[in-house]
């Protein structure tokens, strides 16, 4: 939820935000270390909480997650190298690789380090056994339906690359290279609500009474939802483990034995812990429109575009005037490329909407909220820019933990002459 920046009790108030842009200079991305722990600590009742890392995967962030005993899950090459630089141990089942496919270096490297496999496809089992007979493996199962706060965040049903949706098929295959089933593994999208929440733990029942396989965990997915909105409600997490638990407990009875419940959240435990901060450098106005532009883009904040997500804007005055909250007009907030979806106040299919903001100058910043996950994370170079810096607070520090980068790093990986 979007901290309120007059409540001095948020690490996220106007006067550290200040000494924030006095030391740093945006553009940058704050987390709050704070943040993290109390969601953290929400989820304690789950056996295992498994940090989904492509939601926020600076190593350093990783390592606040190890602190707190939470595992790892890695969706490439690179993420398994973040986690292991990170100092998570892959023999410790502190790591689990999850895809649908295997490169050669990928399954080198997971057979060199014994990581467990969460396989989404019935070739990966194959790929794999072949090369390391009687590897733990993981099922990722399709449950035939879907949800997500967008179409391109449902990660279930026929039209989603993601899961395998014969899993009965995967069963000769881990019998014919003596591969170790341990866990099955159900995800159908971002935003989850209870009805659909319902269902999926039905399905996992249902698939692990067909199987009837000596399992020892089941994995919840992730997709656990944020409040975007000051009026959105907060996901209620006991109901969540509550039903989860139930189907645990049924697939248990059915099993003779207790098995573990994980959980694999990612936006969850980051998204509230993060802003963006950007600073306004021209406004400009059409025969109907305001627009404000900033040294921000899509490059940077890619949800916006790619989703039409929200993220509540704040302004902090450039000049130290007072900003009337009371006085707003209709503004579009936008960035520097070259390209006319660099929006920030869209609608997913890229309808430019407005927000009420108060009157905007040159020189002003503005706080993006809620973007500790899915924020720096998908940013890139496009129009060739420069990553911006990563700040943490924690214990009332601050510090850099990724440096802005540099135009010349950009260019050096191209100097082939």
């Amino acid at each position: 939820m979007p901290q309120d920046l007059n409540n001095t009790k948020n690490n996220f108030n106007r006067k550290n935000i200040k000494d924030l842009i006095k030391k740093y200079k945006p553009p940058f991305w704050v987390y709050d270390a704070n943040t993290i722990y109390k969601k953290i600590k929400l989820l304690r009742q789950f056996d295992v909480i498994r940090f989904a890392q492509k939601a926020c995967s600076n190593i350093n962030i990783l390592r606040l997650m190890k602190n707190k005993n939470v595992k790892i899950d890695a969706v490439s090459l690179g993420e398994i190298e973040r986690a292991l630089s990170s100092g998570f141990e892959s023999k410790k089942n502190e790591i689990i690789f999850t895809a649908d496919i295997l490169d050669e270096e990928t399954l080198s490297k997971i057979v060199e380090y014994k990581i467990p496999v969460n396989a989404g496809s019935l070739d990966m089992l194959k790929q794999l056994g072949k090369v390391s007979p009687g590897h733990r493996v993981w099922l990722r199962i399709n449950p035939r339906f879907g949800y997500g706060h967008s179409k391109k965040t449902n990660t279930g049903g026929e039209n989603s690359k993601h899961g395998i949706w014969e899993p009965l098929l995967a069963i000769p295959i881990i019998k014919k290279y003596k591969l170790k089933l341990v866990g099955l593994h159900m995800h159908i999208g971002s935003g989850v609500n209870y009805i659909h929440l319902k269902k999926v733990c039905k399905s996992m029942i249902e698939n692990a009474f067909e199987l009837n396989q000596k399992i020892l965990s089941i994995s919840a997915g992730g997709g656990l939802p944020i409040p975007y909105k000051f009026n959105d409600k907060p996901i209620d997490i006991k109901k969540y483990f509550m039903l989860w638990d139930q189907a645990r407990k049924k697939i248990s009875a059915f099993l003779g034995k207790k098995i573990e419940l994980e959980i694999e959240p990612g936006r969850f435990l980051v998204a509230e812990s993060g802003i963006l901060i950007a600073k306004v450098w021209a406004t400009k106005k059409t025969s109907n429109k305001t627009f404000v532009l900033i040294d921000v883009g899509f490059n940077d904040l890619m949800r916006p575009t790619m989703y039409g997500s929200y993220h509540h804007i704040s302004v902090i005055s450039g000049d130290n005037r007072i900003i009337n909250e009371e006085e707003t007009i209709d503004t579009i907030i936008a960035g520097p490329l070259c390209e006319s979806g660099d929006i920030f106040t869209q609608k997913e299919g890229g309808t430019i909407q407005t927000r009420r903001l108060p009157i905007i100058k040159i020189g002003d910043f503005l706080i993006f909220h809620d973007t500790g996950a899915y924020g720096a994370s998908m940013s890139s170079n496009y129009n060739t820019r420069p990553l911006i810096q990563e700040i943490l607070l924690e214990n009332n520090n601050s510090t850099i933990i990724r440096r802005r980068q540099k135009i010349e790093e950009i260019l050096n990986l191209e100097k082939i002459r």
